[in-house]
């Protein structure tokens, strides 16, 4: 058995010494991701994962948010196929479906119906476990990149100014050290990245809780027949009706299935009661997802998740971090899966640590401190917008919204109000929706101008159905409102 205080490193060879070598620890979606934007700047890239990796879109252990809605919106689409070019093409080849924003979405926000205006942005949607495939079977394509599986991370080693490596358990096996001019945490919600770091005798990474304590409730459905080309639907919350905030969502993904989520927050929290599932979609905000469920077969289960709180390291202010190290994805932030950012602000924190290893390498002086920073600015933007609404719901833990917050949330109620009748407006929100803009799109002249005038169109009264979507309802079921604003407003809808 190794020394424990000084494990063996069977990667490192004799005759090349210095490592150029980085280890992620984690071979999720982030974790593949990380991988891949390391790939061309070491010999080689090492993979820990405590699980086994499946062969094939097979779900996988440790990884019970697959089964609720997922969506990939445009900035981290984008990101992905730079990461992985081809990848999008697989994912549609094998059913995935590119759904055209805001025409292909059928939402009720706080301040009521948007319209499906023309084509501006996009989301990629299917199941969790066909896109993680598709990206890993790529990935591991490369003869760098390779993954450990079965094996525990265990810690880091180095010290408070470097860290050089990795120590890690392969079943009850000694613990082994993998030497690593690059480490990167991607180990999720859970990660013990501050724990490791403060073994070395780091400062402590500072974090950041807002739990509105949301619950999920998921299911598969087949859906009925002529939905195959259903758009994505979601009855959004409103905070200001004081009362816990519930949501309702119908993603549709492969193999014409549905994916519905079901969320709630503390005192208004679904169930995996098959009686109150229906009941609980009926209840919300308006009843188009229940109603649309009616006629449409289960395939599950239903999977309830609780662990949905906020929580964000605040790595790109430790100034005294250690280099060497670096976390994406929910590793830095993890966010309430309702809004539906965790995926693209993981692939978009790999696409940033890319650039900077760009800039000089996986030696470079201060890449960690630079990356961690560039990683930092697309997560202040999801952060942002989970918990400027996540504060107001009853119940709320972490901080209380304070005047700042209500002054911009206001803001905030202006613009999606004048975004439900301007299309100049709602471009604008989806440019941030889908993270391809940061919060400053937000208070450029236009927008404060087109604020100032309000909406250009009058709220709509019902949801914008099609014809054909509409006929998915059967007469007894046709939602108030649905025959009147829906059969005037249609995908077509132009500014």
């Amino acid at each position: 058995m190794s020394d424990a205080s000084e494990p063996s490193d069977p990667l490192r060879s004799a005759r090349n010494p210095a490592p150029r070598r980085a280890v992620v620890v984690g071979g999720g979606f982030a974790g593949m991701l990380a991988a891949a934007a390391c790939r061309a700047f070491v010999r080689e890239v090492i993979v820990v994962e405590r699980d086994t990796l499946p062969a094939g879109p097979l779900p996988r252990r440790g990884l019970p948010q697959a089964r609720h809605a997922h969506m990939l919106w445009a900035g981290g689409a984008d990101a992905v196929e730079s990461l992985v070019p081809g990848v999008t093409g697989r994912l549609l080849d094998a059913g995935a479906r590119r759904i055209p924003l805001p025409t292909g979405m059928v939402s009720l926000s706080p301040e009521g119906w948007y319209r499906r205006w023309p084509e501006s942005h996009y989301v990629m949607a299917c199941g969790r476990d066909l896109l993680d495939w598709a990206i890993r079977d790529a990935v591991l394509r490369d003869g760098r990149v390779r993954v450990l599986p079965d094996t525990e991370w265990r810690g880091l080693t180095g010290d408070a100014r470097r860290v050089d490596g990795v120590l890690v358990r392969s079943g009850q096996g000694p613990d082994e050290r993998i030497a690593a001019d690059l480490v990167i945490d991607a180990t999720g919600r859970s990660s013990r990245g501050p724990r490791r770091l403060a073994a070395l005798g780091a400062p402590p990474v500072r974090e950041l809780t807002v739990d509105a304590g949301v619950t999920y409730a998921s299911r598969l459905y087949r859906a009925p027949d002529g939905a195959e080309d259903c758009p994505i639907i979601t009855i959004q919350a409103d905070p200001r009706q004081g009362g816990p905030g519930q949501i309702a969502t119908i993603i549709p993904i492969e193999d014409r299935r549905w994916l519905v989520s079901l969320s709630g927050t503390r005192g208004g929290e679904p169930t995996d009661d098959e009686s109150a599932y229906l009941n609980f979609a009926k209840g919300v905000r308006h009843p188009l997802v229940g109603e649309l469920l009616t006629h449409a077969e289960p395939l599950s289960g239903i999977t309830v998740t609780r662990s949905t709180a906020n929580r964000r390291r605040l790595y790109e202010r430790c100034r005294s971090a250690p280099e060497g190290f670096v976390a994406v994805g929910d590793a830095v932030a993890a966010l309430n899966p309702v809004y539906g950012h965790g995926m693209s602000v993981a692939a978009l924190g790999a696409l940033a640590l890319r650039s900077e290893l760009r800039r000089g390498g996986v030696t470079a002086p201060g890449l960690a401190r630079r990356a961690r920073r560039a990683i930092g600015r697309p997560t202040g933007v999801a952060w942002g917008l989970a918990t400027g609404q996540d504060v107001f719901f009853p119940g709320s833990r972490g901080r209380a919204p304070n005047p700042v917050d209500r002054l911009v949330s206001r803001y905030v109620n202006r613009l999606v109000a004048t975004s439900t009748g301007s299309y100049g407006m709602a471009r604008a929100l989806t440019d941030v929706m889908t993270l391809q803009s940061g919060l400053d799109r937000l208070i450029r002249p236009d927008v404060l101008i087109a604020a100032v005038r309000g909406p250009r169109r009058p709220r709509l009264s019902g949801p914008p159905l099609t014809p054909r979507e509409r006929g998915l309802l059967s007469p007894d079921d046709d939602p108030p409102g649905g025959s009147g604003a829906s059969a005037r407003t249609t995908p077509r809808t132009t500014a």
